[in-house]
């Protein structure tokens, strides 16, 4: 079930190259959205997970779900189970991942690169996500497909996440003392 998420903190954004997390399974493009409590977007996701459930799971779907809440299994976290980590205490958070690489936009829907320097850790974005049941050999959960992202607006960059601006440096231009070292 596909859910539109509306100005959530992006972090450990990973929209340019897939990666192992902590070094097991495929590699994969994946982001955490972070939204306050309050957020509506939470309602959105919360709905998603109970809607996929009863597809997957019929009349048995609000028993495991409760269990499933109950050990994590759910792409819909509590960020205060992330306390070390800036931006997610006293918030929520989904988890979503994908194996092929999203569609990552700028605020005027432009493509953005690597390069462009956003989306980055800690900046605002909006982002679409496919909320699924599993049930197979590894297990039951309730996970988020990462199908793209939109930058909206520059946030505190979590770890230094963010690159240097154009205007973070002087214009040195051609003077007298070009090329001499203070």
């Amino acid at each position: 079930m596909e859910v539109r998420l509306k100005e959530v903190r992006g972090a450990f954004l990973q929209l340019f190259t897939a990666k192992q997390v902590n070094g097991e399974g495929e590699p994969a493009f994946s982001a955490s959205l972070i939204m306050p409590k309050t957020s509506p977007n939470v309602k959105l996701v919360n709905s998603a997970i109970e809607a996929v459930a009863k597809e997957k799971w019929g009349e048995k779907a609000a028993g495991i779900l409760k269990t499933l809440r109950a050990s994590d299994r759910t792409c819909l976290h509590d960020g205060d189970t992330k306390q070390d980590y800036e931006g997610f205490p006293d918030n929520f958070f989904v988890t979503a991942r994908s194996k092929g690489r999203p569609l990552v936009l700028n605020r005027d829907k432009t493509p953005l690169t690597e390069e462009d320097g956003k989306p980055y850790s800690g900046c605002y974005i909006n982002a679409v996500i496919d909320v699924w049941a599993q049930d197979n050999k590894y297990g039951k959960r309730v996970n988020a497909s990462l199908k793209g992202v939109q930058f909206v607006k520059d946030g505190d960059a979590f770890s230094a996440s963010a690159p240097a601006r154009l205007d973070d440096f002087e214009d040195l231009g051609e003077g007298a003392d070009a090329g001499e070292l203070a």
